[in-house]
């Protein structure tokens, strides 16, 4: 079979070629790609000689260019590429021809169809993109538009109703805890002991709070330490230590010691 070259020069005229035309190089062959895959279609080519890799570097640097400007150039391109790979692909590998396969033009107008159909709906989604969107650009009939609702609230209140306000809130402040202490108790045993350290100074009647503790003798301890003396002074009154009167009913107690009285009699 003839040199690519020589072929291309025989059997092809020369033509003028446009900037946005795929100029290819392989192995000898300098030109259109359309023109190669004519040459290819008559076999006036050696597909054998021809670089399906260099093809495919050629075609991708091309689509850099040109896919911004002219994506269907681009699709069309794409299809002599494919076919281009197809024919080689056949050689390399031959196959036995049936009655359900489909022929190399019918295989290049169906993905041509493909690539178109891509190419369709890719711009009908950018259309519908652009589109206006609902709650952006516009908006149903009676939705609210980020409004901000301030509401004022007005109460009417009668004087039983602001008297009783008045008289919660005031109740709610001044409620406290109330906390009993313990109290202390002065115990009979403790007045007991103190009584006998006493007694013996006391030779005259002399009122039974004479006797008290200081802390018990006043306050509201008082009690606690007339009931613990008096509870004591009893107690020596029943061993014959002590001797108590009471004048007047809820009057003053006096004491006085018992044993002093039989010494001076």
């Amino acid at each position: 079979m003839e040199d690519i070259s020589n072929t291309y020069s025989e059997t092809s005229p020369v033509v003028d070629t446009d900037p946005d035309d795929l100029i290819v190089n392989l192995d000898g062959f300098e030109g259109p790609l359309d023109v190669l895959l004519r040459l290819a279609k008559s076999q006036k080519v050696d597909l054998m000689k021809i670089s399906i890799l260099q093809l495919t570097e050629q075609y991708l640097e091309f689509i850099a260019k040109v896919r911004d400007r002219n994506l269907e150039l681009a699709a069309d391109y794409l299809v002599m590429a494919a076919w281009m790979a197809f024919l080689k692909s056949n050689l390399l590998i031959p196959r036995e021809e049936t009655g359900e396969e489909l022929s190399a033009e019918e295989m290049a107008e169906r993905l041509k169809f493909q690539l178109k159909k891509l190419e369709a709906i890719r711009q009908v989604s950018q259309k519908l993109m652009s589109l206006p969107k609902l709650g952006i650009d516009f908006f149903n009939r009676g939705m609210p538009e980020g409004i901000r609702l301030i509401r004022t609230p007005e109460y009417y209140l009668d004087l039983y109703d602001l008297l009783k306000s008045y008289a919660d809130q005031r109740y709610r402040t001044a409620y406290s805890s109330m906390t009993i202490e313990r109290p202390q108790v002065f115990a009979m045993e403790d007045a007991l002991v103190r009584l006998q350290r006493m007694v013996g100074e006391v030779p005259e009647w002399t009122r039974l709070e004479k006797f008290l503790p200081k802390e018990f003798s006043q306050g509201k301890n008082a009690r606690s330490g007339v009931a613990g003396t008096l509870a004591a002074a009893m107690e020596l009154v029943r061993e014959g230590v002590l001797e108590v009167q009471q004048l007047v009913p809820f009057g003053p107690v006096f004491i006085k010691n018992k044993k002093q009285d039989d010494f001076l009699n």
